[in-house]
């Protein structure tokens, strides 16, 4: 897992071009995250992260199904904006979940992905899942008296740091008002059989071919091999899962009732799932920096390749996600304005880039 000495010359070497840029990365092999070479940049929208982050563009364009954005968002320090569903168009874009994909702007400063998103705001033709919207935004206006809703049990535990916590308290220094949130216990995870069916119908030849076989890490949890497993669900399993989506929708609206936005980990699986499956719009933005002593894995943990660890610990981003109601995407970038100016981390960048 060590990256090679080529590869971390690639990385820090400072681009003159963007053709420059993108035939450096194209030689380098795996993407790496610039804070912390040891480790991917995760994924699916690792380039976009990345290349962000090591200054080689000024904005990008990612992806997001499950976490896609906010994942790369949060490990490279980077802004990901997840639009609403049906907001951007897809047109030319790979897909993988017809009912999920999500293309959004990532930059290093939340105002810039705003610009970015009123550039790239649908309909098209070639996307009969976009339709006409409109983006209200001023990044002047204040943030006093908004509510702002919160899981305590999600903020007292991992993945939630002390980051996480401050960046709470910092909100409502600014006068956001918390509101203590909560949703029904039930099987979130089960929703993910929509996605694994239509990821699968996405990628036939791939699942049904013996190019699995080459992928660099065979552990359970890889997606191909997942996408080949999800051929055996029956369509009542599909049927069944689509109506429980229905069900969490009617219940993030009820949420959406009691406050404006969410603050909640980035990477907490249930409302990365939930958030996705119905449409609603998110942030992430660097919140400040943690310690890790061992580099971090997209898959499950695969004991024939450990991954590396470090002592002393390696600093490096952690963010924060807020989340909005469907098409409120400028109250999140007014909020996340606020927050990325009281914060004061946005400016550090990777040590050479």
């Amino acid at each position: 897992m060590e990256p090679s000495p080529s590869a971390i010359a690639c990385l820090r070497r400072t681009p003159r071009s963007w053709s420059d840029c993108t035939a450096r990365a194209q030689s380098c092999g795996q993407t790496n995250n610039p804070w912390l070479l040891e480790e991917g940049a995760s994924g699916s929208s690792a380039g976009p992260g990345a290349a962000i982050a090591a200054g080689c563009v000024a904005f990008a364009l990612g992806s997001e199904t499950g976490g896609s954005i906010v994942a790369p968002a949060m490990r490279d320090g980077v802004v990901g904006l997840r639009p609403t569903y049906g907001r951007v168009p897809r047109t030319g874009a790979m897909t993988l979940c017809w009912s999920l994909d999500k293309l959004g702007p990532m930059a290093r400063y939340v105002e810039d992905t705003l610009l970015v998103l009123a550039a790239i705001t649908g309909p098209d033709p070639g996307d009969v899942a976009s339709v006409p919207s409109r983006l209200d935004f001023d990044a002047t206006a204040s943030v006093a008296g908004l509510r702002l809703g919160y899981f305590p049990k999600w903020m007292a535990e991992s993945p939630a740091t002390d980051v996480d916590r401050a960046a709470l308290e910092t909100a409502r220094k600014l006068g956001l008002v918390p509101v203590e949130v909560a949703l029904p216990d039930w099987p979130y995870g089960s929703l993910n059989t929509i996605l694994f069916a239509e990821a699968a119908a996405a990628f036939e030849e791939l699942t049904l071919s013996r190019g699995v076989d080459q992928l660099k890490m065979q552990v359970p949890d890889a997606w191909p091999n997942i996408f080949r497993q999800s051929r055996f669900l029956s369509a009542v399993d599909l049927v069944q899962a689509d109506r429980f989506r229905r069900l969490v929708a009617s219940e993030m609206a009820r949420l959406f009732d009691k406050v404006d936005l969410l603050l909640v980990p980035s990477l907490r699986d249930e409302m990365l799932t939930i958030s996705n499956q119905t449409g609603h719009p998110s942030l992430t933005l660097r919140a400040g920096f943690v310690e890790v002593g061992q580099a971090r894995s997209d898959w499950a943990p695969d004991p024939a390749h450990p991954l590396p660890t470090f002592e002393p610990k390696r600093r490096v981003p952690h963010g924060i996600t807020l989340i909005g109601r469907l098409f409120d995407e400028g109250l999140l970038g007014r909020v996340g304005i606020a927050l990325e100016a009281a914060l004061r981390v946005a400016d550090e960048r990777p040590a050479g880039f």
